[in-house]
């Protein structure tokens, strides 16, 4: 499936955001919510690979070019209200897709918004990564972008060492993650201030949620997971054998298919 328009949306507070639209524009599909670290460019593959719905519109989270910015007003609210700007502008939306936050700012959105379906991959609640954030707050005061990457996959992501140099030596890649890195403090503080709700998607009438086969019940990633499921207890549960965290990075066509199959599911 290809990119057939880029739009933007206004979503007040001097702010805006933009989706990436694949397949057939104005028709019913998957809309497509990233998370930290991550942008609508980052799920290219992903949307390319599916097949299911006429359309999948990626958004493009305030924070992130050519999206505006965060705002001093910014909380886990205003990602829901941003997302129920984009169900607005594509009315009829089948299916809600969000990955790590984009999972619980879905799911969110499924309380308040009826839809057919939504589907989480490896969805974070609070507390995550909340030890970490004093340090990410250093770094970000003096725009010490390096050491935000570092942190965000040493100290919360639990990846080795030889692991964050193996990203760096990808210099092109290491400046993406850069850039990615500074809406991250801001991000992570926003879903540590929200308690999460003891039921969530209540307004869909199917959820289900994915987790990575390397991740089960291990933390971070695998015991927020558990945390999510305890409150969607309706929800189906699927796995990605073989798979972490980055699957739609390293497993994009794997990915797709699995999407593809909870929809015919």
């Amino acid at each position: 499936m290809e990119r057939t328009i880029q739009k933007k949306l206004s979503v007040g507070g001097e702010s805006w955001i933009t989706v990436d639209v694949y397949g057939e524009p104005g028709t019913a599909g998957l809309v497509v919510v990233p998370g930290v670290m991550s942008d609508a460019y980052a799920w290219r593959r992903v949307a390319g690979a599916v097949t299911a719905w006429p359309s999948v519109v990626v958004v493009n989270r305030r924070g992130r070019t050519p999206s505006g910015p965060l705002t001093d007003s910014y909380s886990l609210r205003t990602e829901v209200e941003d997302l129920c700007v984009v169900l607005d502008e594509f009315a009829g939306t089948r299916a809600l897709f969000g990955w790590s936050y984009g999972g619980l700012i879905a799911l969110l959105a499924a309380d308040e918004r009826p839809v057919h379906q939504v589907i989480a991959y490896e969805p974070v609640v609070r507390p995550f990564g909340l030890h970490a954030l004093p340090d990410l707050k250093a770094a970000q005061e003096t725009a010490d972008w390096d050491r935000c990457v570092e942190i965000v996959n040493r100290r919360i992501s639990g990846f080795s060492a030889a692991h964050v140099e193996g990203l760096r030596a990808d210099h092109d890649g290491w400046a993406v993650l850069r850039r990615l890195s500074g809406p991250l403090c801001t991000e992570l503080g926003a879903l540590n201030a929200t308690p999460p709700p003891d039921v969530m998607a209540r307004r869909a009438d199917r959820a289900d949620l994915i987790i990575g086969g390397r991740n089960r019940g291990t933390a971070p990633y695998g015991t927020s997971f558990d945390d999510v499921r305890r409150r969607v207890a309706r929800a189906g549960v699927h796995e990605l054998p073989g798979q972490g965290h980055l699957a739609h990075i390293q497993a994009p066509a794997a990915l797709g298919r699995l999407l593809d199959t909870l929809a015919a599911g």
